[in-house]
């Protein structure tokens, strides 16, 4: 989809050539509106399981702006990392970072109902996570082999079925509405809905930058009919809109710091998982965009920025960042390599968190539009989860992995209960469920035989082992 008014095809396989600045421009902002719904669901999603989210009546809900300020802001300053480098920090590459999914699961339980004060914790973690995100990139190479697509894609898998349950939780009104007769009315589904169809409309039947950005515009249809039906005001916009200021730096540890043993181990950990994610965005870009395996300098830099970029949002009240997987997709589309056209997407996210403004005007979303987004986000990180999966080879030894790793943790995730009498850090990562699926699925892939006799699975199996290698018909 190369433009040739872009360059030359040698050029635009070429990260650092520049492509006319007209032509730079609208590439750059398009990377971010592919990622900014993703980018600042996270920060909506955690103030809301606090206590001070959308439809709350917290005193404290004004924060939720200044968290989605953070998630623009040291979005753009981690792009800026991995394009325009900073000693070993960055792989050069057009790498887009923004606030990972990922740790939603460790960060969900931790402030849970605590309101502004479980953020201190919360930061913690952030910070000493992403230090040691960081210096992963020493060795990132050396423990690629404990996670093989098995534990990965068993991981974002997990991942989602964590989180799909908030999409249904928005769309039917959002956590404060449970238990009222609005809950789950037919007027908050029909906006959930209406987001749900026109972004399958766009991503189907449109093409170019409308099929990219589907989600995005979903939410704008769907904001307009949240305006149509009263759901949100055009007062409620002004007055949100004149009550944020125009310009608005940063504030360090506004939250506080704490160091909480479950949120450093949670972050740790995850950080492994969110480094792999990282290796295979990089080595992604360069097939995609130049045709060529990345070398081990983009990997090691790639991830050094990601931990980097992680730790410094930490202290000044963002989330943790990782590659975004869809411009990788983004650069493979439109053929062009250049990390100079994702710095400028980079300043733009910039320039938007330092103005409070555009967060007032996302702060006003209904709660049942955003939940429409979210359920197709959410239910696309399983998919992609699923499709890791697809790599496997489905032996029997494989299939028990699976199998003990999913039930012990989807089924604490569920039944969080089971585990009231341990302690409250251990409490916390055990019911995460996503902790202890990774852990046992880690584990066994490294200390278990090669393989299992037919037999041996076909007695617990119920008749059902299935009986594929994990290959095409034909193969």
């Amino acid at each position: 989809m190369a433009d040739g008014a872009l360059g030359t095809p040698a050029q635009l396989r070429d990260p650092n050539y520049t492509p006319p600045l007209a032509r730079a421009v609208p590439l750059g902002i398009q990377h971010v509106l592919a990622m900014f719904v993703s980018n600042v669901t996270p920060a909506i999603i955690v103030a809301g399981a606090a206590g001070f989210g959308f439809g709350s009546n917290s005193p404290d809900f004004p924060e939720l702006l200044y968290l989605i300020q953070m998630s623009m802001l040291f979005a753009g300053v981690a792009t800026l990392l991995q394009t325009v480098t900073l000693g070993p920090v960055g792989a050069a590459l057009p790498i887009v970072q923004g606030t990972s999914f990922a740790f939603l699961p460790i960060m969900i339980p931790l402030v849970a109902g605590k309101g502004v004060d479980g953020l201190a914790a919360l930061y913690g973690g952030v910070l000493i996570g992403g230090i040691f995100h960081g210096l992963l990139g020493l060795v990132i190479g050396k423990i690629r082999f404990a996670l093989p697509p098995l534990v990965t894609g068993l991981v974002v898998t997990m991942i989602g079925l964590a989180l799909v349950k908030v999409g249904i939780q928005y769309a039917a009104g959002g956590v404060p509405a449970i238990g009222t007769p609005e809950y789950g009315s037919l007027l908050n589904w029909s906006a959930a809905l209406v987001v749900i169809f026109a972004t399958l409309g766009l991503k189907f039947f449109a093409r170019g930058m409308l099929s990219v950005s589907a989600v995005l515009l979903g939410l704008i249809v769907g904001y307009i009919y949240a305006l149509m039906m009263g759901m949100v005001t055009v007062e409620a916009i002004g007055s949100s809109w004149s009550r944020a200021a125009s310009f608005a730096l940063p504030v360090p540890f506004k939250y506080g710091f704490e160091f909480s043993f479950a949120a450093i181990l949670g972050f740790c950990l995850m950080a492994f998982v969110s480094a792999v994610e990282t290796v295979g965005d990089v080595s992604g870009i360069t097939r995609g965009g130049a045709k060529r395996e990345a070398t081990e300098e983009e990997i090691t830099g790639a991830t050094f920025a990601d931990g980097i970029g992680s730790a410094v949002a930490g202290i000044f009240g963002g989330l943790p960042n990782t590659s975004f997987s869809q411009n990788v997709g983004l650069i493979a589309m439109t053929g062009v390599m250049s990390r100079h056209v994702v710095t400028i997407g980079a300043l733009f996210l910039i320039l938007c968190g330092l103005v409070p403004k555009v967060g007032a005007i996302i702060r006003t979303i209904p709660i049942e539009v955003l939940g429409g987004g979210v359920i197709v986000m959410f239910g696309m990180v399983v998919a992609a989860g699923i499709s890791m999966l697809s790599d496997v080879n489905w032996n029997r030894r494989n299939m028990v992995i699976f199998a003990i790793s999913l039930s012990v943790g989807l089924g604490l995730q569920l039944e969080p209960g089971a585990v009231q009498y341990l302690p409250g850090t251990l409490k916390v990562l055990m019911t995460s469920g996503l902790l202890p699926a990774a852990l046992i699925a880690i584990v066994l892939n490294l200390v278990l035989p090669a393989e299992l006799a037919d037999e041996a699975i076909e007695e617990v199996s119920g008749g059902m082992a299935g009986h594929g290698d994990g290959s095409l018909p034909g193969e």
